[in-house]
């Protein structure tokens, strides 16, 4: 009986800390998800990499655009969350349409790397009497540190990109609307990785370092005789520059910042080791101690030994 309740205790300390460990990721997840940041969202898509609309996790993005576009939008994505994008395309009337279309949604990082989805449907063909077709991509979990030759998802800027890729040439520039939304949900393990890195987050402004507020020009005579009158004023500029704060990046930092909280699924998994650990210890003494006498053991005479 004694056994039975060592184990129930256990037990029961087991599921105590699970719950207790696991509730700060979902409220931080609830947090990353539900898009209310104010700002109403985008109507409009990029047509390049460069030019890729800014999208805030949760927001449901539109755009109206042309049958063979490449259109981009551009969220952010911390260590530890899993980014999801769907996409949902309203196509022409049949009757302007000559047959079938397949549709795209590709999903890339900071670094402009292809990543692979987990789950989700990123290619799917419309028949020529489908008047919408939706496309859905789930990552990875990001990371916020990996080796070089990996192609892991990391912290930072999500590029997606939707477009069409098998069509009749009789459609192209056909009006179509589209509509994206992209968010987060928070995993945990943001500190699982063993290492941090610089979030993949691209600046905008091309000749633009990160530390600096320079732009590259083509006149170096210019560039020689204005160097003293510059260099008075780079000392005052220098403070304000190494904080890169008005250099523009893809995306701006998630209010939570990169590191997606302070919760870790591994401190679950050892709570959990450790009650594992002092059950075994207690079962295993139990069972070889051997049974109690119920008092000292006396000779024939019924004297003690």
């Amino acid at each position: 009986m004694r056994a039975l309740r060592t184990l129930g205790a256990a037990l029961t300390l087991c599921a105590a800390a699970w719950l207790t460990a696991a509730a700060p990721a979902a409220a931080d997840g609830k947090d990353g998800t539900d898009g209310k940041s104010g700002t109403e969202a985008p109507t409009e898509a990029g047509t390049s990499f460069r030019t890729a609309t800014e999208l805030k996790p949760g927001q449901r993005a539109t755009a109206a655009a042309s049958t063979g576009d490449y259109l981009y939008w551009v969220f952010p994505a911390a260590a530890g969350q899993v980014p999801e994008v769907e996409a949902e395309l309203k196509l022409p009337d049949a009757s302007s349409r000559h047959g079938s279309a397949t549709w795209q949604l590709d999903v890339y990082d900071g670094l402009r790397r292809h990543q692979p989805c987990a789950s989700g449907t990123p290619s799917r063909r419309a028949a020529q009497q489908d008047r919408t077709v939706t496309v859905s991509c789930t990552l990875r979990q990001v990371r916020s540190w990996s080796e070089r030759w990996a192609n892991d998802p990391l912290q930072g800027a999500y590029y997606v990109r939707l477009t069409v890729v098998d069509l009749p040439a009789e459609d192209l520039g056909l009006p179509i609307d589209a509509e994206v939304e992209a968010s987060v949900r928070d995993a945990g393990g943001a500190h699982a990785d063993g290492g941090d890195m610089t979030p993949l987050n691209p600046v905008l402004r091309a000749g633009t370092a990160p530390g600096t507020d320079s732009e590259p020009t083509g006149d170096a005579s210019s560039d020689s005789a204005d160097s003293s009158d510059s260099s008075d004023s780079s000392d005052s500029s220098d403070s304000s520059d190494d904080k890169g704060g008005d250099i523009p990046h893809a995306v701006a930092e998630p209010e939570d910042g990169w590191g997606s909280g302070w919760w870790s699924d591994r401190w679950v998994w050892t709570v959990i080791g450790a009650a594992l650990a002092a059950l075994a210890g207690v079962g295993g003494y139990t069972l070889t101690r051997g049974p109690r006498s119920p008092g000292r053991p006396q000779n024939g005479t019924g004297s003690d030994i």
